[in-house]
């Protein structure tokens, strides 16, 4: 999924316009962005953390020469992925099917379970 995807599904499900989406989706990552940039972690339940890694600084060798080259130490991102989400990701396609099947069922029902309340002999609905 690129970034404008990401957009259109957010402008989509939310029912916004693709470019309040747009500055929904930036101000986000600008927040994330922002995070790692001050060496704080972020942590989604489900989803996964991201941490800032710092590695050391050493002596690397050019490929083409053969020779030593200094490599300044730095800082890079890290992912680490949520238990939740390798779980749905490693689950079988029959098995995810059968998820979202019984997640529409469960939200058509909730759905039409006020209505039936009112629906009822005597109701003052």
């Amino acid at each position: 999924m690129t970034k404008s995807e990401l957009i259109d599904a957010v402008a989509q499900r939310t029912r916004i316009t693709k470019s309040r989406a747009e500055q929904v989706v930036n101000c986000v990552f600008e927040a994330m962005t922002t995070a790692l940039e001050g060496d704080q972690g972020i942590e989604i339940r489900g989803f996964g953390s991201f941490t800032v890694r710092h590695y050391k600084a050493y002596n690397g060798r050019n490929p083409r020469t053969g020779k030593p080259v200094p490599v300044p130490p730095k800082r890079l991102p890290f992912f680490k992925v949520g238990k939740e989400l390798k779980e749905l990701v490693n689950a079988p396609l029959v098995a995810r099917q059968k998820a979202k099947e019984e997640a529409a069922a469960k939200a058509k029902a909730a759905a039409a379970a006020p209505k039936a309340e009112a629906d009822e002999p005597g109701s003052t609905a």
